[in-house]
């Protein structure tokens, strides 16, 4: 007995040592990818040495001798700390993925073919001018730089999660760069879903009842809509909820998250240090690592420091001595769904006004990772690329014999934006940059401007012609024979929204409506906030002057203007009424609910009960009034809509009548949903946090669910690459943090400001930035989170671009030397 117990210890030592030695060398292996920063390289494509000088952040100051060898370090810095993400990107433009992940993105690729966005991002390529031309092969050829010397030093395969996947690394091209522009139009572009949605409802509810839940204008009372069933005959009524996800990652946003963000900027004669402001942060969902990636390029035009997308050679947001720039989602209606109607006697023809047209039509073969290849016949009417029935829900909506093609401005192969994107990191005052923003075509963006002596808000981006006599105004799918229907062309540049050194000497943009003209010059129905914007308005309001502190504090902000709005109405006969009710009862919990609201501020602070109690509260009011109505519907009604809730709280156009539930005998009035809605709130609240409310934190269920793209659903691994963080803000907050709306975790933090700055220029070098996890793409690197607690504590890094500051305790200083 005692021989064998002495053999157990060993077999258990030594499982445990080789357990230990396994670990080491799995640690070894993984950490030859980690990036010396203080290494030099000789290298072929440039002209002259280039100094990488990585500040104690790690973000790359690069200074070299042309513009060109300062693209071509971009290039290397870009994929020393991101190249997984990069080749990642290409693959979901180019519809590549499941040659690496199988038949789960079978899904996404086809869409992404079908779209032929890689396709178009060759044409343009020609497009763009001779210096962008140069810059994108400079930076190609620095990313490839670096790829052969991943081959040649054995680094590690370039990233972790090679060895886990193909370590085939195609060269970098010029079209790679462009192709990942158009899929960021993709992800920022909700147009589609929205068009989908409202054909859907309007099936169910009457026209009056649709103007209540889905207003065309936020900012009118009433909407007139159209009747989808006189619009595309022979599609019945459905409730089943809408589902836009298409699997693993999926580019396609879900309804009301394709884009966010806030920018706003003050003059010099509403800045206390007299020197223009401009505090920007775009929203987009949340990764580990995030898609930012701060840099800072010293071109031949002077110094440009801001945020860049690794594969793209620009600083999309940023500044330089002089100019400062920063983008919101202009929610453009850029997007049209077309129903053609098909030839009977031959499929591969189409109804347009003039007759039959025949489809353009082309094969494609998806390589699918252990499985038969996919082969897809890629058809694209006169109106743009045809989508089968299952994407986008699009069956639901599309009569039989009919299918239904995309206009979506971004489908085009002569797409100039990146050149726009150059010019503007050029650029030196707000005139220079308006003029260069004709050039940008897809995604549409509002861009904030502010130079040394003035601000602007410019719509850059394609806006579609329309005719006039559209019979659904782009709000809902329409047949194709109409010849009212499809685009006519674009909108000259001179009719994009702008807004130039206002009177007030302040201009703000939180995707909120921009503009009031009619239709076809309206720019969009549909818009990204309603109440954002009206907290900034009160803090914008509160000071004569601003400053940099004053920027960043609304930025920070995390008032919820929708609670503080929206309870008193919907709580106003629950209020302090009836006797104290016993301990232990729904009544009682409920009281001491009621009683923590009354006193609350709004705020949406992480470590308080009252954000969680009110969220859930509106959430499940949200539920009760619109379910009998829609049934499994509901389900596709994500967040709170704080416009429908106020309508029926206000009985806007005889609203009310939602608060009635239809099944029922007895006739519910708005007090009595409130009520019942706050009780099931609690109810499950209690089931997850217990039964002290008081001790609940908004915090624990508002986690930012920082999650790596491809592991971050693997088991122990996902330990590693995911990032939690407890967040204040919430939907509707300046500090915004967009919650799932679906699942178990409701309120967990999905989308979020993946970068923020803050610019001032009576001080450009005290400007400020931060992005919301590291540098590093690399889990094992100190960079990969460094800068994820700063952002999550709303704290921020210098934004110099002061070289000595720079190599002031640097991370390391890299030079690469041309090959003789």
């Amino acid at each position: 007995m005692l021989t064998a117990f002495r053999w157990l210890i060993r077999i258990v030592s030594g499982l445990i040592g080789l357990g230990v030695i396994a670990l080491v060398l799995a640690y070894y292996i993984l950490s030859r990818s980690l990036v010396d920063y203080s290494e030099d390289f000789t290298v072929s494509g440039i002209t002259a040495p280039v100094e990488i000088v990585r500040n104690n952040d790690n973000v790359p100051h690069i200074f070299g001798k042309s513009d060109e060898d300062v693209f071509f370090a971009l290039g290397f810095a870009h994929a020393q700390d991101r190249l997984w993400q990069m080749t990642m990107l290409r693959r979901t433009a180019q519809g590549r993925l499941s040659e690496l992940f199988g038949q789960p993105t079978v899904k996404v690729d086809e869409l992404l073919r079908r779209f032929d966005l890689y396709g178009l991002a060759l044409q343009s390529v020609e497009a763009q001018d001779p210096e962008t031309q140069a810059a994108l092969e400079a930076y190609a050829a620095g990313v490839n730089a670096w790829i052969a010397e991943v081959n040649a030093g054995a680094r590690g395969r370039g990233a972790p999660e090679f060895f886990l996947f193909s370590n085939e690394i195609a060269a970098w091209a010029p079209a790679d760069s462009i192709a990942i522009l158009k899929l960021m139009a993709l992800q920022l572009s909700g147009s589609l879903q929205t068009e989908v949605l409202r054909a859907r409802v309007s099936l169910l509810l009457p026209n009056e009842r649709l103007a209540d839940i889905l207003p065309d204008d936020p900012g009118q009372g009433v909407a007139a809509l159209p009747d989808y069933a006189a619009l595309v005959p022979g599609v019945a009524p459905l409730a089943e909820p809408l589902d836009f996800a298409l699997g693993p990652l999926s580019p396609v946003a879900g309804i009301g998250a394709a884009g966010a963000s806030n920018s706003w900027a003050a003059m010099p004669g509403r800045s206390a240090a007299g020197g223009s402001l401009l505090a920007n942060d775009p929203h987009l969902g949340l990764t580990a690592p995030t898609i930012w990636y701060l840099a800072r390029l010293e071109l031949s035009s002077g110094g440009v420091i801001g945020g860049t997308i690794p594969g793209v050679p620009v600083v999309l947001v940023g500044r330089s001595e002089d100019l400062g720039w920063g983008l919101t989602t202009a929610y453009v209606d850029d997007q049209d769904v077309v129903i053609e109607a098909l030839n009977p006697a031959n499929p591969e023809e189409y109804q347009t006004p003039e007759g039959w047209a025949t489809f353009d039509s082309r094969q494609s073969i998806i390589t699918v990772k252990d499985d038969e290849p996919v082969t897809l016949t890629l058809r694209w009417s006169r109106n743009g690329p045809i989508l089968p029935g299952g994407h986008y829900e699009l069956g639901s909506i599309t009569p039989e014999g009919h299918v239904a093609a995309i206009s979506w401005t971004a489908l085009s192969g002569m797409d100039t934006s990146i050149t726009g994107a150059m010019r503007l990191m050029r650029a030196s005052t707000v005139a220079e940059a308006l003029e260069v923003g004709r050039l940008v075509v897809a995604p549409a963006q509002n861009l904030m401007l502010a130079d040394q002596t003035g601000i602007a808000l410019q719509v850059v981006g394609r806006m579609p012609a329309r005719d006039p006599a559209h019979p659904s105004q782009g709000r809902m799918p329409a047949l194709g024979s109409d010849p009212a229907v499809g685009f006519k062309g674009d909108l000259p540049y001179s009719d994009n929204p702008r807004f130039l050194n206002p009177d007030s000497g302040l201009l703000g943009n939180t995707n909120n409506k921009t503009v009031d003209r009619p239709f076809p010059l309206h720019v969009s129905f549909d818009w990204g906030d309603t109440q954002r914007i009206q907290r900034w308005l009160t803090l914008m309001k509160a000071r004569e002057v601003h400053t940099r502190e004053s920027f960043i504090e609304a930025q920070l902000d995390t008032v919820n203007p929708t609670a503080r709005s929206l309870l008193p109405l919907i709580g106003a006969d629950l209020w302090f009424t009836g006797e104290p009710a016993p301990e232990g009862t729904p009544e009682r919990l409920r009281q001491r609910a009621l009683a923590l609201l009354s006193e609350w501020n709004g705020e949406m602070n992480e470590h308080l009960p009252e954000p969680l109690i009110a969220e859930a509260w509106m959430r499940a009011l949200m539920d009760r009034l619109i379910r009998d109505e829609l049934g499994a519907m509901a389900d596709s009604f994500t967040h709170i809509s704080p416009v429908f809730i106020e309508r029926v709280y206000r009985n806007v156009g005889g609203a009310s009548v939602w608060c009635d539930v239809i099944q029922s005998a007895a006739v519910e009035s708005c007090t009595d949903l409130a009520r019942i809605a706050l009780d099931d709130a609690l109810l499950q609240l209690t089931e997850s946090y217990g039964d002290n409310l008081e001790s609940w934190r908004w915090g624990d269920a508002h986690l930012a669910m920082h999650d790596h793209p491809v592991l971050g659903e693997v088991p122990f691994l996902r330990y590693f690459v995911n990032i939690r963080q407890s967040t204040s803000g919430g939907d509707d907050t300046l500090m915004r943090g967009v919650t799932r709306g679906t699942g178990d975790e409701p309120f967990q933090n999905v989308h979020s400001a993946g970068y923020r700055g803050v610019y001032d220029f009576a001080d450009p070098d005290s400007s400020v930035f931060i992005s919301a996890t590291g540098q590093s793409g690399h889990p094992l690197s100190r960079h990969y989170d460094d800068l994820g607690e700063l952002w999550r504590r709303g704290e921020y890094i210098p934004m110099s671009l002061d070289p000595d500051l720079a190599r002031a305790a640097a991370a390391g200083v890299m030079v690469l030397t041309p090959a003789e």
